[in-house]
């Protein structure tokens, strides 16, 4: 059985370990990120954390979904989209939006399905 909880105690090496075994990174220095999350929601099997998803928050009526992320054991079983919903919820009476950045195919397919609208945005890429 999967346990979803929106936290403030999260286990920084638990996640990098999910991130590792995600992305192939466990990306270090992630306690910044999280010291400017809005909140955060976990999907747990026992003692294993196998989902996570952040919320960042611009402090008024914006709301940015990160870094979600299922175990690629666990994956295919709604996991991610259960992360989604519960983000979503924690989300709701405190701002007016929630964004995502993504690649236009999970947008057609995993976000939209969780509720997304497929919308263009202005970007600048900070690396160039």
């Amino acid at each position: 059985m999967i346990r979803f909880e929106r936290r403030r105690n999260l286990d920084v090496p638990r996640l990098g370990a999910l991130f590792a075994a995600a992305w192939g990174s466990p990306k270090p220095g992630y306690e910044r990120v999280l010291a400017h999350s809005f909140t955060w929601v976990t999907a747990s099997s026992g003692d294993d954390l196998v989902g996570f998803v952040n919320v960042a928050w611009d402090g008024d009526v914006h709301f940015f979904l990160l870094d979600t992320t299922v175990h690629p054991d666990w994956r295919r079983r709604g996991i991610g989209r259960r992360l989604v919903q519960e983000a979503i919820e924690a989300c709701r009476g405190h701002g007016e939006w929630l964004h995502v950045d993504s690649d236009e195919e999970l947008m057609a397919g995993f976000y939209q399905r969780c509720g997304f609208e497929a919308t263009p945005a202005g970007l600048v890429d900070l690396t160039k």
